[in-house]
């Protein structure tokens, strides 16, 4: 007979990947209460989820709609858990700074990429929007990232990619960082153009792309 425990890893499993936020919270908080460990929520159940979202809208069958309703619920898990998981020994695989360009304030594609980044494991440095360039080059000083992301939405706000890439060369961080663009006009060959080190058309996307660039598994 399966115990409560495991059905409620299954039952967050399940809400996560439909998008269903208060019943993933309700989970969660009931997961705690009966002393399931943090840890084992998050890598057992949550994870797994999240890596299912991003499966599914790759081959075509969920679109942005169900990824951000899948994320919002991850979210929901992650506000109860990031209390805990701090006072763990479990350490994130790695820092990631993330921030939409100057001039641009748009944040959902960056919000989504953060939920899934924070979902892998990583750390995430929110930036926020319209951030200049000396503000990743201090970001980058202060947080030392192992990769930052570079959002924009418009193709008037493209260009500030270049300017803040060669900000963060003469401050002497280009060797330190994994630069990532994206946002709805980026394509490869504008990422190759502007010397960034990666490109991800989506959050699934990146995820998968920046584990590779680190060698994570």
């Amino acid at each position: 007979m399966m115990s409560r425990a495991d059905e409620i890893l299954d039952e967050l499993y399940d809400n996560t990947i439909d998008g269903e936020r208060d019943p993933v919270v309700a989970l969660t908080n009931e997961g705690l209460k009966l002393e399931m460990d943090p840890l084992v929520i998050l890598f057992d159940s949550l994870i797994p989820a999240l890596e299912e979202v991003g499966r599914l809208f790759e081959e075509g069958t969920f679109f942005v709609p169900e990824m951000l309703v899948a994320a919002k619920a991850m979210a929901g898990a992650m506000g109860v858990l990031r209390p805990l998981l701090a006072n763990t020994d479990a350490k994130p695989v790695g820092t990631f700074v993330m921030g939409t360009v100057k001039g641009d304030i748009h944040d959902i594609g960056k919000n989504l990429c953060n939920i899934m980044l924070e979902g892998a494991g990583f750390n995430v440095i929110d930036l926020g929007v319209n951030v200049a360039e000396e503000t990743f080059v201090e970001a980058i000083r202060e947080h030392k990232p192992d990769a930052i992301g570079m959002s924009a939405f418009l193709t008037t706000t493209m260009p500030m990619f270049i300017p803040t890439i060669e900000a963060i060369k003469n401050a002497g961080f280009r060797d330190d960082v994994i630069i990532f663009v994206g946002g709805a006009p980026v394509n490869q060959e504008y990422c190759d153009a502007v010397g960034a080190d990666g490109y991800a058309p989506n959050a699934s996307a990146l995820v998968r792309e920046l584990k590779a660039k680190m060698g994570i598994g």
